[in-house]
């Protein structure tokens, strides 16, 4: 049912551990803390098209609409299986990256961003389901991380204004760019991200990669 639900939105389940107790976690359904993760996102952009079709459907704008979404659809799931859903913008704040490279063997590209062996840069953890008991779940094969490889790093040499490098993300140097000369960052998408050669079948289409620079400039 889990499954079943978030396909029919375009998202997936994403991976997911059972934690130990005493390990530190957010409460699950009942209060208690939860003792199993399991990760919702997306891969590519096959959750574009739902979420627009939804977005259309409002009768007045939503404020964070794609935010908004995504707690319907995975609050959906979260009540049909009996979890308690979390999302990355909650308080206080899950550690979703950290449950992400435990539950996927991953780990961050030069740009921050996880890396995913198929998928490569463009992927999405949208939200997480908690659960009060541990769950079966089939452990994550690991697989060398792309990056490893790949010796000329073209995602740090894309940006005309070097906001990714050695120093890490200059996140005001790109604000800048992308709200005044960065016409082509705001309407294709982050260049260093664009150019990064893994996973490129599942690269986000430019209307997609256009929304999210419209509200990081916002």
């Amino acid at each position: 049912m889990i499954l079943r639900g978030l396909a029919d939105s375009g998202l997936s389940l994403r991976g997911g551990f059972n934690l130990e107790p005493g390990e530190e976690c957010p409460p699950g359904p009942s209060g208690r803390p939860a003792r199993a993760v399991l990760l919702v996102g997306n891969v590519g952009a096959a959750f574009w098209s739902h979420f627009v079709r939804w977005r259309e459907q409002q009768a007045q704008a939503v404020a964070n609409p794609l935010d908004s979404w995504s707690r319907m659809v995975i609050g959906a799931a979260a009540r049909e299986a009996g979890a308690r859903a979390v999302l990355p913008n909650d308080r206080p704040f899950a550690p979703f990256q950290q449950w992400a490279m435990r539950a996927e063997h991953l780990r961050p590209s030069p740009l921050g961003i996880l890396m995913h062996p198929e998928f490569g840069l463009w992927h999405a953890y949208r939200g997480a389901l908690l659960f009060d008991e541990p769950l079966e779940i089939e452990t994550a094969s690991q697989h060398p991380h792309p990056c490893d490889g790949c010796a000329e790093k073209p995602c740090l040499t894309a940006c005309p204004v070097s906001a990714h490098g050695l120093h890490g993300f200059a996140y005001r140097q790109c604000l800048d760019h992308v709200r005044g000369d960065g016409h082509r960052c705001r309407e294709e998408g982050c260049l260093d991200r664009n150019a990064c050669p893994a996973g490129t079948d599942f690269r986000y289409p430019a209307t997609t990669q256009r929304f999210f620079m419209e509200a990081f400039a916002a």
